[in-house]
């Protein structure tokens, strides 16, 4: 498998630091607000790499952490009357349904930051007395980026307009230096510690958080890829780099995998620029899969740009699957075809060459629909289509739906009991053998928008 090495900008053979595990920490959310397509976005892409890997019979540890404190948490706790705790609580949950609905898998590990002040505050114990962090006056503590001389050889964005994305202080020793401990202020969150009343800065949150409990300890690196958002790479894993490689003597990570931004109307989605599209507010109009196929569609590295009209042509390239789906309902799997197995695991482990996945994927329904055409009773060669199907939903997440359920999807409840119950009365219409009532309660669901058929299953029926 090659994937793209972010740090050196180039596509690299994999090659993991203890086969078959290979261990991956990805960036989760600050949990003060709802999750938005940025975050689906490079949630999908890391489930993607994921699956891939756990196809090809890797054994895969899955880190995700969750950031519950921060600047931005203690703002929103000033503009509520909730604990941290209810507070942080509400919007983990809020982010774990929102990702279960689009079928991204459950890490293996799942870390709050607060649950884990033990490992911050040796770590940063550690910094202090090698002399590669300093308190300052006001007793904050901060990491000096002139002591370590490898920093910036990760990202290597330590120019303007990278030092400009940087928090100023009268204080610091470089304009590069970063806060590992912030002491305790008017309304903030405070925890006791050897350092002082106070609280972790943001970056040292994940080199703590991984050093205990993901890392190998004795190898020269901890981890086997690190993975985020393009936007995190300087400083947030300049600086978690720097930490780890100082405190533990390691590098953090043998691979760095990034995604691109989500945009709308060209811009970075951003809550500053007022154009954030909430996970939420998109799950109301379209179902999960629907939105997750249409994030997986373009390849994890490129920006996307938003737009209503792309996602309804993406949902008609899934619909084409469902239908093939639907030729073969009711039909049991038998083993997926090697060749059609192998094509797809070599397309994505071409750095997750999605495009490339999707036409094969296209193909493979093309030829089938063509050869079902011909043989519509082949059995065997159904078995094989929905043991095709089945390793689609492994490796993509997609296609696991009910055939008929998901063209089921945007009927509102009310309609759906007002179809089940016309069904009915045709059932019973066709037990009496009254077949003009069944045909003209046909017509009154097709005027609804409804189409039936009836099969061995049982009358099954979807939106026209």
């Amino acid at each position: 498998m090659k994937i793209f090495d972010s740090s050196k900008k180039k596509l690299v053979e994999f090659s993991p630091i203890n086969p078959p595990e290979v261990r991956i920490y990805v960036c989760g959310p600050t949990v003060y607000d709802d999750a938005h397509l940025g975050h689906a976005r490079s949630a999908i892409a890391f489930d993607l790499l994921r699956r891939t890997l756990e196809a090809m019979e890797y054994k895969v540890v899955f880190m995700k952490n969750f950031t519950d404190i921060d600047d931005k948490i203690i703002k929103k706790l000033h503009q509520t009357n909730k604990t941290l705790e209810e507070l942080t609580n509400y919007y983990i949950n809020r982010y774990l349904e929102d990702m279960d609905a689009l079928g991204v898998l459950r890490p293996t590990l799942e870390p709050r930051a607060t649950q884990n002040l033990d490992i911050m505050e040796k770590m940063i114990s550690s910094l202090l007395e090698k002399g590669i962090a300093y308190k300052t006056p006001k007793e904050d503590i901060y990491f000096d980026t002139s002591k370590d001389s490898k920093y910036c050889s990760l990202s290597k964005k330590c120019d303007e307009e990278g030092i400009s994305r940087i928090e100023p202080d009268p204080y610091k020793r470089n304009s590069t230096d970063f806060a590992l401990w912030k002491s305790c202020k008017e309304k903030d969150v405070c925890f006791s510690s050897s350092l002082g009343e106070g609280r972790p800065g943001w970056h040292i949150e994940c080199s703590a958080m991984i050093y205990k409990h993901l890392a190998y300890k004795d190898t020269p690196y901890q981890i086997d890829i690190h993975a985020g958002g393009i936007d995190l790479f300087f400083p947030h894993h300049e600086n978690e780099s720097a930490q780890t490689r100082t405190a533990c003597n390691q590098e953090l990570a043998k691979y760095w995998m990034h995604n691109g931004f989500v945009t709308i109307s060209g811009e970075k989605m951003s809550k500053s620029l007022g154009n954030s599209f909430f996970v939420k507010d998109a799950l109301k109009v379209y179902d999960g899969e629907v939105l997750r196929f249409y994030l997986l569609s373009t390849h994890y590295r490129s920006d996307l740009n938003f737009n209503e009209e792309d996602l309804l042509t993406s949902k008609k390239r899934l619909d084409k699957l469902y239908r093939l789906k639907k030729r073969v309902y009711g039909v049991k799997a038998s083993q997926v075809e090697s060749n059609f197995k192998k094509a797809l695991l070599e397309a994505m482990g071409e750095d997750l060459n999605i495009s490339k996945t999707l036409a094969i994927i296209d193909n493979f329904i093309s030829l089938a629909n063509e050869r079902l055409d011909k043989n519509p009773k082949d059995k065997k060669f159904k078995q094989q289509i929905v043991a095709n199907l089945e390793f689609i939903e492994k490796l993509l997440g997609i296609g696991g739906k009910d055939a008929y359920s998901y063209f089921q999807i945007g009927v509102d409840e009310e309609l759906k009991r007002k179809i089940e119950e016309l069904i009915s009365k045709r059932e019973e219409a066709k037990k009496r053998k009254d077949f003009t009532l069944a045909d003209r309660i046909r017509e009154e669901l097709r005027s609804l928008g409804i189409k039936v058929m009836d099969t061995p299953q049982g009358t099954l029926w979807e939106k026209i």
